[in-house]
């Protein structure tokens, strides 16, 4: 074997590691990946036994192991790591940015191409196997590695994402790009087929969802190719399919805090119509008490916020209808006129029977414009005024 490093897989049940040497090896066998109490018993017999222990493997024999659990499935067909470099369009010139790159099957590519490559790697294993691999190929200076968590470092400037993102953190981190500070041509996304295909939904589609409608707002999304689960290792149980997310050069002026809290209102029940989502009685009160914020002072906005917690959970049955509990609610009246100024404005302008799901952004942007112009607000404006990109990507 040449002393360049090696790839070499050993498999059983439950059971995945890579082997890195840079010179001749013997074949080892482990245990599989078991729970925390299984591995514990394990280390603990080895222990006794005077054997190895898995860190110590990893760290005098090479061992590498991949965790399912953290979403470490590495994509091995290099006909489909191709394609994905050649769907991205990179320039010469370009910074990619690659977040979650494991043992740089992608990277090593994508640094033949693009003139710099940030990767994100919140596992410094990984991050070992990555220096060690792009050094090989003498590109190390086209490389530069932050190893920290995707949902929490603050990315430099790029022109382009190009990733394997992990199935986990796929909402929040979308959000995060899209909606983030920095500005970028295009994003070609590996995700969650599943997944992928609520990004790509469509007003009338079944799986139309928030999380559609909050990207869309902000982004064209492209659909590029399906990916088989046999592509990589270890294989996760279901397929993916890669996506391009290409941000809009120009987006609807609209308070994004608003925004959030609208589509998260009206998506809630996603198949009723908005009359029904308007009408239920918690929903109500929890919007009274958010309107009456917009605009207070201190004092004023501290009360109004008291009245939204007193009686935000007052009833948990939410296909309340308001009117049957005036009679005990004792804040009778404003409540009351508070309601019918929602169902008004959803009926003179023919929404009360539309369903989210049917809806294009820009009839919620409209029904958004009517509901803030009377004063009907859907953020807490006792909190920062500042989006929140995990609320964004809930659906």
């Amino acid at each position: 074997m040449s002393c360049s490093v090696k790839e070499y897989v050993f498999t059983q049940p439950k059971c995945l590691i890579f082997k890195l040497f840079h010179c001749n090896f013997r074949p080892c066998f482990v245990h599989g990946l078991r729970t925390k109490a299984s591995s514990s018993f394990s280390n603990s017999y080895q222990r006794d036994h005077g054997e190895k222990t898995r860190g110590e493997k990893e760290g005098q024999e090479g061992i590498l192991y991949l965790h399912k659990s953290k979403g470490q499935h590495l994509l091995t067909n290099p006909r489909v790591l191709d394609t994905i470099v050649q769907k991205s369009a990179i320039r010469p010139t370009d910074t990619v940015l690659e977040i979650g790159p494991g043992t740089g099957n992608l990277t090593t590519r994508l640094l033949e191409v693009a003139r710099k490559v940030v990767a994100v790697e919140i596992d410094r294993r990984m991050v070992d196997v990555l220096h060690r691999r792009v050094s090989e190929r003498g590109l190390q200076d086209r490389l530069s590695v932050v190893c920290e968590d995707a949902l929490k470092a603050k990315f430099p400037q790029f022109d382009l994402v190009v990733a394997n993102i992990p199935y986990g953190i796929s909402s929040p981190l979308i959000a995060k790009l899209v909606y983030g500070v920095n500005s970028f041509r295009s994003a070609t996304l590996l995700l969650q087929k599943e997944f992928a295909r609520r990004l790509l939904a469509k007003p009338g589609d079944s799986e139309f969802n928030r999380l559609a409608a909050n990207v869309k707002l902000v982004a064209e999304v492209e659909f590029v190719m399906n990916v088989s689960k046999r592509d990589f290792v270890p294989c996760p149980k279901v397929d993916s399919s890669v996506i391009k997310i290409h941000p809009k050069a120009e987006i609807p002026i609209v308070n994004l805090d608003e925004w959030a809290g609208f589509t998260r209102t009206c998506f809630s029940k996603k198949n009723k119509t908005l009359g029904a989502t308007f009408k239920q009685k918690k929903k109500i009160i929890e919007l009274l008490g958010l309107s009456k914020m917009k605009g207070s002072s201190n004092s004023e906005c501290i009360a109004s916020t008291s009245y939204y917690d007193r009686h935000h959970d007052e009833s948990d049955e939410e296909e309340s209808d308001v009117e049957d509990r005036f009679s005990s609610s004792g804040f009778n009246s404003e409540l009351k006129l508070f309601k019918e100024k929602i169902l008004q404005i959803l009926e003179a302008n023919g929404y009360s029977d539309k369903r989210p799901s049917k809806l294009s952004n820009d009839e919620f942007l409209n029904l958004l414009s009517l509901f803030n112009e009377e004063g009907i607000h859907f953020h807490d404006y006792t909190k920062p005024r500042k989006i929140q990109t995990v609320d964004l990507a809930a659906a």
